[in-house]
């Protein structure tokens, strides 16, 4: 796949604008993810040409920081923790339903591109396990009763617009 010329010459333009820090990816890969919703392989190798930073080496960052993808993402990203706290208090019968009600694997998007699942580590919210975040929105002490009110309620704000 070959990237458009004008997302290149800006891909290029955020590598420009970070040239003077000491230690510039995270914060270029940071912009081109707000930016574009993910780093695919093609981008990774623009800012490699630009950087002079291997390409191994982006690869390695993008696929180690869950909040980077190599693939998009879909509008609302659903990400449900399956760290200790939470995995023993149900967090996998939790993404469990998520999964069956959207079709869907954790990693994978709807095809309508309205959801993402995925499986998290930890989010930081051990005292509300079993936790989960949407956009960013968390939610606390999810029971797999409460999930598909949770996928109503970003339908239903989708249906409003």
């Amino acid at each position: 796949m070959k990237i458009r010329s004008e997302v290149k010459k800006d891909i290029e333009a955020i590598c420009d604008s970070h040239a003077k820090e000491p230690s510039p990816l995270m914060m270029i890969l940071s912009e081109i993810q707000k930016k574009y919703g993910y780093i695919p392989l093609e981008v990774q190798e623009v800012v490699s040409e630009k950087t002079g930073i291997p390409v191994a080496e982006i690869y390695g960052v993008v696929t180690f920081y869950s909040f980077f993808s190599l693939n998009p993402k879909g509008k609302y990203v659903i990400g449900v923790c399956l760290g200790t706290a939470c995995y023993v208090k149900n967090s996998q019968l939790v993404i469990d339903k998520f999964s069956e009600l959207l079709g869907i694997q954790a990693g994978e998007t709807t095809e309508d591109g309205m959801f993402t699942l995925d499986a998290l580590r930890c989010i930081g919210a051990c005292a509300l396990a079993p936790a989960l975040s949407v956009n960013g929105k968390v939610y606390p002490k999810v029971t797999p009763d409460q999930v598909e009110r949770i996928i109503n309620e970003y339908r239903n704000m989708e249906a409003a617009e």
